[in-house]
């Protein structure tokens, strides 16, 4: 018996108007060396290292990377600078999202067009509870200051701090 495999072919399906071929093609690859304007971090003032040069380093991109992103710009978990960018990620980043999805979202963020959700998405909901999320966070911040600022003015009472 012989180890070696057959060489794999493929073949391309028929293409309709074969005039148009080298056109689509030709718009296609224009489309994918489009550059994109590094967006800077609301906190650091700086690019993530990964960032995509490009629509198609865009779409190369792996999901480690993707999350990662969604962290540096701090879409993933909600904090007080998650809403101070142009177009924030609304919804809840979930890490067992696919690719696709992330991908999807992180190009919404970035701006990018045809990045919209599906219709049969529940978003809505995850909207909502981010926003909800979102509202306790900043509530506990300022019940947090608050205490705080208690427990401060009784040590001065007492004479601990001047």
């Amino acid at each position: 018996m012989d180890n070696q495999a057959a060489p794999m072919t493929f073949k391309l399906p028929p293409v309709e108007n074969q005039q148009n071929c080298p056109a689509l093609f030709t718009r296609h690859v224009s489309h994918l060396r489009l550059p994109l304007q590094p967006l800077l971090s609301i906190q650091t003032g700086l690019a993530h290292p990964a960032f995509p040069s490009s629509i198609l380093q865009y779409h190369l991109l792996t999901e480690e990377q993707l999350d990662d992103l969604a962290h540096y710009y701090h879409q993933r978990t909600p904090t007080a600078l998650s809403m101070s960018y142009p177009a924030p990620i609304i919804t809840r980043w979930h890490k067992e999202a696919g690719i696709e999805d992330k991908r999807r979202r992180f190009g919404r963020f970035l701006g990018l067009r045809g990045c919209d959700s599906p219709v049969e998405s529940n978003e809505d909901d995850n909207a909502v509870s981010m926003a909800e999320e979102m509202e306790r966070y900043v509530e506990g911040r300022i019940r947090r200051a608050i205490e705080r600022d208690t427990e401060r003015e009784m040590w001065m009472q007492k004479g601990f701090l001047g």
